[in-house]
């Protein structure tokens, strides 16, 4: 075996089977471990995807959601042990791959409409 066979096989192993289809504009609910201590628990953080980027075990997606007035956004690795579990909570009508022009805009503006013929 060379070498791309040995990585190739070691990644497999770790990708996870049991994640749902996400597009990009879907409204999500990402459950993240979190360690206090000794004590370790699952943080949810919703928002909408605005960005996917493909690669097997580096597959990631970015969440934008507004907190407090302001946008935060975090890019989670797919198959990280620290990502416990993804849920759709809705799924968005885009026509763009990328939806970083949603940065400049504010409020009602963000709003993205819902896509009824894909099931959650």
């Amino acid at each position: 075996m060379n070498a791309e066979a040995i990585i190739r096989s070691i990644e497999a192993e770790q990708l996870k089977d049991d994640l749902p289809t996400i597009h990009v504009g879907d409204t999500v609910r990402v459950g993240v471990k979190i360690k206090e201590g000794t004590k370790e628990r699952v943080q949810p953080y919703e928002g909408t995807v605005i960005a996917m980027r493909n690669g097997g075990i580096n597959e990631t997606i970015t969440v934008r959601k507004i907190f407090q007035g302001i946008g935060v956004e975090r890019v989670f690795l797919l198959h990280s042990p620290l990502v416990d579990n993804i849920k759709v909570i809705r799924r968005g009508k885009v026509r763009r791959a990328k939806l970083y022009y949603l940065r400049d805009r504010v409020g009602k503006a963000t709003r993205i409409k819902q896509r009824f013929d894909r099931p959650i």
